[in-house]
């Protein structure tokens, strides 16, 4: 009997040491495909850390043009806000002169005057209404330049009303 059991014990010997043989095997190519997994990862991870750095560079380039542009914008507004002081400067004196104009005009025709026609050159008008004609002025030393002025200021405000409505259209 010891023979046997020396001989099942060689036997038993070998399985297993066969089964060893296999799984060493089995753990040495797991370990291989781990190893090439870790160089991928390490790929991934590196292209991952080169992307990270672009998108940092990039952000710094869209916040130094969103810089630039408010202080563009804050330039140009700070112009138009200047213009639109200077446009209104210009309009009131534009109003005031047109003020004295129709006071002259006004006082022009509330003084007692005789028929005296005013040669009075106007400019080609865009279907305007019928405006009814100077009112004739004094004779003497200032019925003449009322006469003159009144003429003026008439052929002043068609000529304004043209444009406008010429811009109008």
């Amino acid at each position: 009997m010891s023979l046997f059991v020396t001989l099942f014990a060689d036997l038993l010997v070998a399985v297993l040491l066969a089964a060893t043989i296999v799984s060493s095997v089995r753990l040495s190519r797991r370990i291989g495909q781990m190893k090439g997994d870790e160089s991928a990862l390490r790929s991934t991870i590196g292209d991952l850390m080169v992307a990270t750095h672009n998108a940092e560079r990039a952000i710094t380039g869209l916040r130094s043009a969103l810089d630039e542009c408010d202080r563009t914008l804050a330039d140009r507004i700070q112009a138009a806000q200047a213009c639109t002081a200077t446009l209104a400067g210009g309009v009131d004196a534009g109003e005031a002169v047109l003020s004295r104009i129709a006071a002259i005009v006004s006082g022009a025709r509330n003084a007692p005057s005789a028929p005296r026609p005013v040669e009075v050159r106007a400019e080609p008008k865009a279907e305007a209404p019928a405006r009814p004609g100077p009112t004739p002025v004094a004779e003497g030393p200032n019925g003449e330049r009322l006469g003159a002025a009144a003429a003026a200021a008439l052929a002043m405000t068609e000529r304004a009303l043209a444009r406008v409505r010429a811009r109008a259209a």
